[in-house]
């Protein structure tokens, strides 16, 4: 499922010295860290942005025996010029663009390196605490960071206070993982498949060497799309699921990446992103975040800011798929949450209320066996990117009452 190289553990204490600034840092920090060390490579240790978990970061490698990607007909090297307009021609009334560009079935194959993050709480131990580990999916524009963004800001540091193991990644294509061919082989799909990869290696006890009993699936935007990918072809591998930024509405998805302002990420970015091909894209300006993520003046400038200097890649092979997964997952049994920003652009075109309360409407559409411990709450104050504003932190605490509640 996963192959992994092992790390010396000389080489690990070496690069968590480094990025923890002293040696003696790095040691104290392995002391406690209460996992593997040796199965990532290129590792590091840091603790999270408010010091509730100690976390190791390192690159696996995911094996995709295959994936049921699609056939696109979009050339790799089109201009900025044409892809203004392709995205314009798919917005159109009527459009014919998208029977054009489905060429039908494509399969894929092959491994690809990962950058993963596993944090476990301070002081945590296998023996007397909590078994659940929450898998954690970003959206598009970010990597995994969007979970631990900053003090204050971090998913991550509030999952560590209530218990919990957390396991995050860089989707293909973003961060620090592999930037294969942004057309045929970075597509929802694959997406999917590492994925179940991932959990299956967590269960397992492949990453960390503990085996974990429950995982909860937590998704953000497109990182919920892929959750509910998941459930719909992968049903037992997630006890329940969380899915942030999504509803079953996408009549904001048009407004939304008109937005966006797509650029060719290494025109746009060439500092950052000069190495890769035309079919990664980027919003256009810290504006273009704004009016997709936030919602003002329920955010701190300096965050939006933060965001736009990290933002992340898309590619043409997402963009042209990135709905596809969404369908109903009637073998699916466990809790499931819904969790919507009040004013999210891209899933309620900018009122979650409108027509009724969106974050209701998911569960009867797309889980018609999910159990009765399932939930829907709608934030108030926030945009899109639910981490990132005010109010995240009253999301995180609905978040975590739901997964206690049921039993995780």
């Amino acid at each position: 499922m996963l192959s992994f190289i092992s790390v010396p553990s000389a080489l690990v204490l070496t690069t968590s010295a480094l990025f923890l600034s002293s040696v003696s840092t790095a040691f104290a920090v392995t002391a406690r860290f209460p996992g593997s060390l040796d199965v990532f490579r290129d590792a590091t240790l840091s603790l999270s942005a408010g010091g509730e978990a100690i976390c190791i970061t390192g690159t696996v490698t995911v094996n995709v025996a295959t994936s049921a990607n699609q056939k696109l007909n979009y050339e790799d090297g089109a201009s900025q010029l044409a892809l203004t307009e392709t995205i314009a021609q798919f917005l159109s009334a009527n459009s014919s663009l998208p029977a054009q560009i489905y060429g039908g079935p494509a399969f894929v194959h092959g491994a690809f390196n990962i950058s993963t993050k596993l944090c476990y709480p301070v002081g945590w131990s296998a023996k007397n605490l909590s078994k659940t580990v929450q898998f954690l999916i970003h959206g598009i524009g970010f990597e995994k960071s969007y979970w631990d963004f900053a003090k204050g800001y971090s998913y991550i540091d509030v999952a560590a206070a209530a218990g919990y193991p957390t396991f995050s990644y860089d989707r293909l294509g973003t961060g620090a993982s592999d930037h294969p061919d942004p057309i045929r082989v970075v597509q929802s799909s694959i997406q999917i498949e590492i994925a179940h990869e991932l959990i299956q290696s967590l269960r397992d006890g492949r990453i960390g060497g503990h085996r974990f009993d429950n995982v909860v699936g937590v998704g953000h935007s497109y990182g919920s799309i892929q959750s509910v990918g998941i459930t719909v072809k992968y049903p037992m591998d997630l006890d329940a699921v969380v899915l942030t930024g999504l509803s079953i509405n996408t009549n904001g998805f048009g407004v939304t990446f008109a937005g966006f302002n797509l650029a060719i990420a290494n025109e746009n970015q060439p500092l950052r992103f000069g190495d890769l091909p035309n079919g990664y894209l980027v919003t256009g300006s810290s504006i273009s975040n704004q009016f997709g993520f936030f919602h003002y003046p329920d955010f701190d400038p300096k965050i939006l800011a933060l965001d736009e200097a990290a933002k992340q890649t898309l590619t043409i092979g997402e963009a042209f798929t990135l709905t596809s997964p969404i369908m109903p997952a009637p073998g699916f049994t466990g809790p499931v949450d819904v969790v919507l920003g009040e004013y999210d652009m891209s899933f309620c075109q900018g009122n979650c209320y409108t027509p009724g309360d969106q974050s209701l409407m998911v569960r009867p559409a797309l889980y018609p066996a999910a159990s009765n411990g399932s939930q829907a709450y709608i934030v108030p104050g926030v945009g899109h990117a639910i981490n990132l504003h005010f109010e995240a932190n009253s999301a995180f605490a609905h978040i975590h009452n739901f997964i206690k509640t049921n039993g995780f």
